[in-house]
């Protein structure tokens, strides 16, 4: 199939029978507020900010409300080991586009050992290409990417770099594409300026001041790993050194 011209998942926004209480965590969160401007990219959105910016909360509410289990899997994994998961889900209002999506995932670092558990447990592993505890953590995050999703999909990713060496986030970017030239539509949530780099993606700053869409050459990601690499040996002298001799 080709890739996707309108995306699925079009914007979220809150219902209009909620009223939030923006001193209330989540709502408190200046990106959480403005989460109504958000409008997906039919291909790939990303996620950036600072850790505690909302850009996981907001991804987990997004899951939750397609239908997913708080932990990821897929719409048929439903388990919940820590009930931590925030009220946002429960005041939002998705926009959905067509045709509709034949398979979808949603891939938690945090909480992926505990789907690997699931898994192994109720012995549905043929799909993954076999146990995900049987491979290291890197390459049972690879195992979804290559084995388990099909095309097709709405996938949302929190963070799958976690697991990844450079050279898997490359590979994973390259997976990442050819699920989108099967008319699949990611939003994922990451620090990793190799992911980033994805061509034509739409990227979400989030920070104090809200929501903004930048470049990818905008992002602290880029900006910062850029400058350390080119700079590396006065950026850890900088770091290193003593306050008195600074």
């Amino acid at each position: 199939m080709p890739r996707r011209t309108k995306p699925y998942l079009l914007h979220a926004s809150f219902r209009p029978d909620v009223e939030p209480n923006y001193d209330e965590y989540p709502f408190s969160v200046p990106a959480v507020r403005e989460i109504g401007n958000i409008e997906f990219h039919p291909n790939v959105t990303f996620f950036v900010g600072e850790n505690g910016s909302g850009k996981s909360t907001v991804l987990e509410a997004l899951a939750v409300a397609l239908g997913f289990g708080a932990e990821g899997g897929t719409k048929n994994v439903q388990f919940r080991t820590v009930d931590s998961v925030s009220p946002l889900h429960n005041a939002l209002r998705l926009a959905r586009g067509v045709p509709q999506p034949r398979d979808g995932y949603f891939l938690r670092a945090e909480s992926f050992f505990n789907v690997a558990s699931y898994m192994d447990e109720v012995g549905y592993t043929d799909s993954y290409g076999g146990s995900l505890h049987a491979r290291s953590h890197g390459e049972s995050f690879m195992a979804v990417l290559v084995n388990k999703l099909k095309g097709n999909g709405i996938y949302l990713f929190d963070e799958p770099e976690a697991a990844l060496s450079p050279s898997r986030q490359m590979a994973a970017l390259s997976a990442i594409h050819q699920l989108v030239e099967d008319s699949s539509q990611f939003v994922i949530a990451t620090h990793s300026p190799i992911l980033l780099s994805y061509p034509h993606a739409k990227i979400i700053q989030f920070d104090g001041f809200g929501l903004s869409e930048v470049a990818y050459e905008d992002t602290e990601h880029y900006a910062i790993t850029r400058d350390f690499l080119n700079n590396y040996a006065r950026r850890l002298e900088q770091l290193l050194s003593d306050d008195e001799d600074a």
